[in-house]
């Protein structure tokens, strides 16, 4: 059985849930994924994906400093779904000094689209369709950097692959088994993104 853990530290945690679970049940893989909450080391270390959600990325990156959540993360190599603060917490840089995994080679601006009262909803492109994008102080990547952390030209490192974009923003981006997203999709009753992720892990336990 593939076990999906949803980190369970702060913020959007049982709408991941619900979309989660509803999306094993669109891809009738039921009997093949299960989806909880996680909130320790040990728990994450038995997860063969996890998910981390939006909110307080400050609060979110101290816990999983704290409890080593982010060795249990690299050392297992476990594929790693962050969307709002999960992208934040999947940087090796941002323009705030908190605690981050440094997992994704990004720099990433906080609420790069304005604060809580700044929210809003478009459409956006990704994976060659349209998509409901919820953005709450969502971040973006400001920059794509290289192995010693260096700020490179779009394309100039080949491991980071930018999925969509929003006028000039980079919104969404995949290095190796990795995502991270800036929006909510789990916000929306669209399964798709979820699913392409579970996709994903259910090819990597083959």
């Amino acid at each position: 059985m593939i076990k999906i853990g949803i980190l369970n530290l702060q913020g959007a945690v049982s709408e991941h849930v619900d979309i989660t679970l509803k999306a094993i049940k669109n891809m009738g893989k039921t009997n093949e994924i299960v989806a909880e909450v996680v909130r320790y080391a040990g728990e994450v270390a038995e997860c063969n994906g996890i998910i981390i959600s939006g909110g307080e990325s400050t609060v979110i990156g101290k816990l999983i400093k704290e409890r080593e959540i982010d060795k249990v993360i690299i050392d297992k190599n476990i594929p790693v779904f962050g969307t709002c603060a999960g992208m934040v917490l999947l940087s090796k840089r941002t323009d705030y000094d908190q605690d981050i995994m440094g997992i994704m080679d990004i720099e990433v601006k906080r609420n790069s689209f304005g604060r809580q009262r700044d929210s809003f909803e478009s459409e956006i492109n990704i994976f060659e369709h349209t998509y409901p994008g919820v953005f709450i102080r969502a971040p973006s990547v400001s920059n794509i950097l290289n192995e010693s952390n260096d700020v490179v030209n779009e394309g100039i490192n080949d491991k980071v692959e930018i999925l969509s974009k929003l006028d000039s923003n980079i919104i969404a981006v995949k290095q190796g088994n990795n995502i991270a997203m800036s929006f909510h999709p789990e916000l929306t009753d669209d399964t798709r993104l979820h699913e392409y992720y579970l996709n994903q892990i259910i090819n990597l336990n083959r």
